[in-house]
């Protein structure tokens, strides 16, 4: 078979809730094997991922990620993806970065959310105003049709111009929209928490997408304390992101606590038990959902 060069030439075709069928095959195949480096300069991250799934095939997925670059005009985060076929290891395909990350990010939290929020949930609160926050409009509305977004950022413009671009109203203040929020999806860079616990009221989901740095946390250790925990893979989250590697560090919390994974989709496990409980679902990405967009995003692009 030919090695493709995958562009967002591609994008149109793609589906959200497709995309969410493929995550709950891939996590029905024998477990990924996966290996993530990291490596820090200041503020810069430099992130490597592999995974292989026997019976879907392998990745690598390189990431740098330079906030300074938002000075510049430039996107802060670039890297490269490389999809291997299962059975060869021949390349099939270099598929766009960029495309890759959106699809995975916001899916993977969308895949929470149609197993943990409310089905009636309709009152979408966004924390965070850049890429990641205006993909969840997309993929949320997918899921649940006629949904109201409000988005509030620590920079008033920025979330202003995503309202203006995408038809979302605005917070002014944020304990005020989080109480009025029935999914609360926060997607910033933020290394002291946003969200407090006691802003929280029954039956609330809540995605964090944003910390992904051991220095990093969007919620505090009451909310943590108050929710049932999901993660979408153990692997990549316990041990390196500091929303749940600090609190797990000092007691506040235990790995115990941590309900379920994707992993756990097959059996039923992923799931909310009740009407008034809040569900807080950590999205710590990982090749492995990397490797399954990708496979995705090829099939898609075959088919075409």
């Amino acid at each position: 078979m030919t090695m493709r060069m995958i562009g967002p030439e591609v994008e149109p075709r793609l589906d959200w809730l497709a995309l969410c069928a493929a995550f709950e095959a891939g996590h029905a195949l024998p477990r990924a094997e996966i290996a993530d480096s990291f490596l820090y300069r200041g503020s810069d991250t430099m992130l490597t991922r592999a995974a292989i799934i026997d019976g879907l095939g392998s990745l690598v997925k390189c990431a740098t990620v330079f906030p300074r670059n938002a000075a510049q005009g430039l996107p802060t985060i670039n890297g490269a993806v490389t999809l291997y076929a299962d059975r060869t290891g021949m390349l099939d395909a270099v598929v766009d970065f960029h495309l890759v990350t959106k699809w995975k990010t916001a899916g993977d939290s969308l895949l929470s959310a149609r197993h943990l929020a409310r089905p009636e949930a309709r009152q979408i609160l966004l924390v965070g105003a850049g890429a990641v926050a205006r993909s969840m409009v997309a993929a949320y509305g997918a899921a649940f049709p006629g949904a109201r977004f409000t988005v509030w950022n620590r920079s008033a413009p920025a979330a202003e111009a995503m309202a203006r671009d995408l038809g979302v109203a605005v917070a002014p203040d944020l304990a005020e929209a989080v109480a009025a929020a029935e999914i609360i999806c926060t997607c910033t860079m933020s290394t002291e928490p946003l969200i407090r616990g006691e802003w929280l009221r029954p039956g609330q989901h809540l995605d964090l997408i944003g910390a992904y740095r051991p220095d990093m946390r969007e919620v505090d250790d009451t909310a943590l304390t108050r929710a049932t925990l999901f993660v979408d893979s153990r692997a990549t989250t316990l041990h390196h992101i500091g929303e749940l590697k600090d609190p797990i560090a000092r007691g506040v919390i235990s790995e115990a606590d941590i309900q379920a994974d994707f992993y756990d989709l097959p059996a039923g496990h992923y799931r909310r038990r009740s009407a008034e409980e809040i569900t807080i679902a950590k999205n710590g990405g990982g090749a492995h959902l990397d490797l399954m967009t990708a496979a995705y995003i090829l099939r898609t692009a075959q088919a075409g």
